[in-house]
């Protein structure tokens, strides 16, 4: 593996979820970190994770090609993750190419690209679409680059597991839409480590799938999520017809409960494909729901960590 220790890397995106666990792992290895992102002043809190000197803050949106390519200047590395569930076609497409063109152009020797599963210019949602358009643009712009396509990603500050157990902790009766669909969530740690691996040792043109160890339906998931947190819920799974009927009819309001394009991206299993080079090409061992939640899920149970097992 090549020696990131001194090397500097710039991460688009790296004050986000996944993003902290990026910028942690690459201080650690002793990489110089320049994290970029719209509002640099929002990932200060990472700057104690460095020595003096090893952590830069820099503005830069990948929607805006000069931002990114003065924050991109000098690098060695660069990685992206920048998204969006609103303008996903300017972040999640242009930007992404935008990224992708800048990082070849300051002359660095890698760039890893974060896309999705599911990412495919034909995609029946716009999700899919951008997040296809965008892994052809940066392919364009530089065709070494190492493409990572995470399942659902799940920890400590995600926006997916813990909204269902709030849920839980709100209502004694939990509806489940696409409750059939197959979901292979994997750690957030371990995403931030197949970032690192790309960069360490890049073979030009990779593509991993990055799931983790279950595989998942939507139902069985919040059944594990409600047991986890020690609450008993009647959970109603939703006809296909309700639920894509309250999508179309109310998924454009301000904290719908599901939009249309998710409706759309929920029709389709969210797992790694068959045969599809994905984590353990990279060296890395997946990690379970189980081996890691109960460090955060536990602020959902009744008394907290004071709670018992079968608390309710």
């Amino acid at each position: 593996m090549r020696n990131l220790d001194g090397q500097l890397i710039t991460v688009l995106g790296g004050g986000g979820f996944v993003g902290r666990y990026v910028v942690q792992r690459l201080l650690t290895l002793g990489a110089r970190v320049r994290v970029a992102q719209r509002d640099p002043r929002a990932a200060v809190f990472l700057k104690p994770l460095g020595g003096l000197g090893q952590t830069q803050f820099v503005a830069a949106d990948v929607r805006d090609a000069a931002s990114v390519a003065r924050a991109v200047q000098g690098s060695d590395a660069v990685v992206n993750l920048a998204g969006s569930f609103d303008a996903m076609h300017a972040v999640q497409a242009e930007g992404a190419g935008h990224a992708a063109a800048a990082a070849k152009a300051a002359g660095a020797r890698a760039f890893a690209h974060v896309s999705a599963i599911g990412a495919d210019r034909d995609s029946a949602s716009a999700y899919g679409r951008s997040k296809g358009d965008g892994e052809a643009a940066v392919r364009a712009a530089f065709p070494e680059a190492t493409i990572l396509r995470p399942s659902i990603v799940f920890g400590r500050e995600d926006r997916f597991i813990n909204r269902f157990a709030a849920l839980m902790r709100m209502t004694p009766v939990v509806p489940v839409i696409a409750p059939a669909t197959k979901l292979q969530p994997v750690y957030v740690g371990d995403v931030a480590d197949a970032v690192v691996a790309a960069l360490a040792a890049p073979v030009a043109g990779d593509l991993f799938e990055l799931g983790g160890p279950q595989v998942l339906t939507m139902a069985a998931l919040q059944q594990w999520i409600a047991a986890a947190t020690g609450r008993k819920r009647l959970f109603v799974e939703m006809p296909d017809a309700v639920a894509g009927a309250l999508a179309a009819g109310l998924g454009w309001l301000p904290g719908a409960p599901i939009t249309r394009d998710q409706w759309r991206m929920l029709q389709v299993d969210n797992v790694v494909a068959p045969g599809a080079a994905g984590l353990a090409q990279l060296g890395i061992t997946p990690t379970s729901l189980a081996a890691v939640a109960e460090g955060w899920l536990v602020q959902y149970r009744r008394h907290g960590r004071f709670a018992g097992a079968a608390a309710r």
